[in-house]
């Protein structure tokens, strides 16, 4: 049973992924379409052809290599100087530009003159080029939406899990109480396991983080209100300084940072706590936060995931993941011993966070991402702009062509990094289970 369930958590992720790909293209199909771009093709995947069908004229299909995938826009790159395509040059830079010309117009037809992408204003171009990252940015922000204020997300409550029963300074590790250790504040006040603290010094709380800020800042007597069996109850306490972990300001702590600051003496119990909307998008921006700084850091993540692929070191839990490492905690999420809905919202969530990743990384201003062509298209807008102002000739399309070099270095380093990322996936794969 664990093995299908794992083979099924496969399965989800990879429908997600196919879906999360056929969705950005359609960024880009749609887009195009409405400014007149003409699309001869509109593939998911890469590699060699499994299925597909003509539907008007566009070739829609699915590759073999789940990888990616892509819409063929006629026009992508204006013609050279005179107008015209080139024969390729000997040189290899120049053949790698005149290359990306003649794809561009390989599959011209009578009529395709005034639907060429390149002829398109540069607003539309980088319209066209932002809706594939912004579809996937719309899903994201969708599906985490909806896991977090539907499902709800496994959190610290302002239930009591377990009473401290001295004083021992954080930094200390779990060591048993010592008579010279004073006795805990909330075991003295009567504090109790599965007692849920719904005031502090009469301020109503409902969240873990402003429980724990209230109790930092606070020394000296301390009136907690209770629920305990159905009854309120209240509790008086006398807080002291002790040494407690740094927190990140969410209620989670900084590993091996240490405050003085007030102390009560237990901790939370966790729960699966549907967000209300401000929560949920308070909680969205922290996810958009923690994904831009894990996609600047990636480069700070290489060396160890080189360590890792080789087999000469372990496998950081934050290390980036591919498809295929993704894949098998898709896996591992529905073997996980927790109820159906958590599954399904955890692998909800893991297809959103993939979106979110895809929307980041394709805005990179850097050729082939998308982001490139964004880039290409507002230098142009600004570079006419400039040219009206000191009323001088439209310099025209800005040929984003000769970046192709540029290009092709920067795919190169992405496949790198790509097969580097797969190597360790296989080699020391991240487990939920550890």
């Amino acid at each position: 049973m664990t093995s299908l369930m794992f083979i099924l958590g496969i399965i989800v992720f990879v429908v997600g992924l196919l879906f999360s790909i056929a969705w950005h293209e359609l960024g880009h199909y749609s887009t195009a379409r409405m400014f007149g771009v003409r699309v001869p093709q509109f593939m998911v995947g890469f590699g060699p052809t499994i299925w597909s069908r003509q539907k008007g004229e566009t070739e829609v299909g699915i590759k073999a290599i789940p990888l990616g995938g892509y819409i063929r826009m006629i026009g992508m790159f204006p013609p050279g100087d005179d107008g015209k395509i080139r024969k390729r040059s000997t040189s290899p830079f120049r053949g790698m530009i005149e290359d990306a010309r003649a794809a561009a117009f390989e599959e011209l037809q009578p009529g395709d003159e005034k639907r060429l992408f390149y002829t398109r204003k540069p607003w539309q171009r980088f319209l066209v080029m932002f809706a594939g990252p912004g579809m996937n940015l719309i899903l994201a922000v969708v599906v985490f939406l909806g896991v977090l204020m539907g499902f709800g997300i496994n959190t610290q409550t302002t239930t009591v899990a377990t009473v401290s029963e001295c004083v021992i300074p954080q930094s200390e590790g779990n060591r048993d109480c010592r008579e010279s250790d004073p006795a805990a504040p909330a075991n003295a006040a009567g504090l109790r396991p599965g007692d849920t603290i719904t005031a502090f010094n009469g301020e109503p709380i409902d969240d873990w983080s402003t429980l724990q800020q209230r109790i930092r800042d606070t020394t000296g007597e301390a009136t907690i209100t209770v629920e305990r069996d159905g009854e309120t109850l209240q509790l008086h306490a006398e807080l002291i300084e002790n040494q407690v972990a740094k927190t990140d300001g969410d209620g989670g702590y900084v590993e091996g940072e240490y405050v003085t600051a007030g102390f009560l003496g237990f901790s939370p119990a966790s729960g699966i706590v549907r967000q209300d909307f401000p929560q949920a998008v308070e909680h969205m921006g922290d996810m958009m936060a923690n994904g831009l700084e894990a996609l600047l850091n990636i480069p700070s993540k290489i060396p160890g995931l080189w360590d890792a692929a080789t087999g000469s070191g372990e496998r950081e839990p934050d290390s980036p993941m591919g498809v295929v490492g993704a894949a098998r905690v898709g896996g591992e999420i529905f073997t996980l011993d927790i109820p159906a809905s958590q599954q399904i919202a955890t692998a909800l969530l893991l297809v959103a966070g993939f979106n979110l990743s895809l929307f980041l990384f394709n805005m990179l201003p850097l050729l082939p991402l998308d982001g490139g062509h964004m880039a290409g298209a507002l230098w142009e807008s600004a570079r006419r702009g400039l040219a009206r102002l000191r009323r001088r000739p439209d310099p025209g399309p800005f040929d984003v062509a000769v970046l192709m070099p540029f290009a092709y270095v920067v795919a190169a380093v992405f496949i790198c990094f790509t097969l580097l990322v797969l190597a360790a996936d296989i080699v020391s794969p991240v487990s939920l289970t550890g």
